[in-house]
């Protein structure tokens, strides 16, 4: 049995002070891509993963898994991911083993999409064609944008679909937790391409484990065009309904 008194409580008043604090930390949340090489320290990833770990999940499974990176690990799953990313001869070899995007887009979606790209490489001047920059940018991904702390996320196959919601908001929590310490991160999906580099590197049983996304971790770099990139929301009225 647990003992009460290590579980976090919710405070017994929340204050105009409390609730301003949780709503700056989820809005001020944005996808960094470049971070200073400004160390975080293990005890302060601990306290946002243990925060983080309060996330709500079906029958309290909590089937997340956290592989933290940093240093020289860091450094050798960069060189990995960047050799195959480079060589044109292993263009096609990495797929994803499923699904983050549809398979055919429509609008509004495809709209998004679009912008939030096209706005991006205009701050970065990459123009439309430039296949050699995007090649570059993208490629960023894989150094997980200079953080000194990368992140993959895995779960057991044996896991169904419902626990990729539960996944969410422990992903959630942990960019929130991450911005009330005054730290910045960027959820990679990217990475799910090179699932079969990332399972060898870190000794997983890719029969059992599979990699579902990864993320940096670290301080932004405030001087860093790319990170003044703040991307649109639809209003309220445009995604909920309230029936009386």
């Amino acid at each position: 049995m647990s003992n009460p008194a290590s579980v976090p409580r919710a405070p017994d008043v929340i204050t105009p002070e409390s609730t301003a604090a949780v709503d700056a930390a989820i809005t001020s949340r944005r996808s960094i891509r470049r971070f200073l090489p400004t160390e975080v320290q293990r005890s302060v990833i601990e306290d946002i993963l243990r925060v983080a770990a309060r996330a709500p999940s079906g029958t309290n499974t909590q089937p997340w898994r956290v592989h933290v990176l940093t240093g020289a690990s860091l450094q050798a799953l960069v060189e990995r991911i960047m050799a195959a990313h480079n060589d044109p001869a292993q263009v096609g070899l990495h797929q994803e083993e499923y699904d983050y995007y549809p398979k055919e887009w429509i609008s509004p979606f495809i709209d998004r999409r679009r912008k939030v790209g096209w706005d991006l490489y205009s701050l970065l001047d990459i123009t439309k064609g430039d296949k050699a920059r995007m090649h570059e940018q993208n490629g960023r991904n894989f150094r997980f944008f200079d953080a000194p702390v990368g992140m993959i996320f895995t779960i057991d196959r044996i896991m169904g679909k419902g626990s990729l919601l539960d996944y969410g908001m422990f992903l959630e929590n942990i960019m929130v937790a991450a911005r009330a310490r005054g730290l910045d991160t960027c959820p990679q999906a990217a990475f799910n391409a090179y699932h079969a580099l990332i399972s060898e590197h870190l000794g997983l049983d890719a029969e059992r484990e599979m990699v579902v996304v990864g993320m940096a971790l670290g301080h932004a770099d405030p001087q860093a065009i790319e990170n003044s990139l703040l991307s649109e929301r639809v209003p309220v009225s445009d995604f909920a309904t309230f029936w009386p």
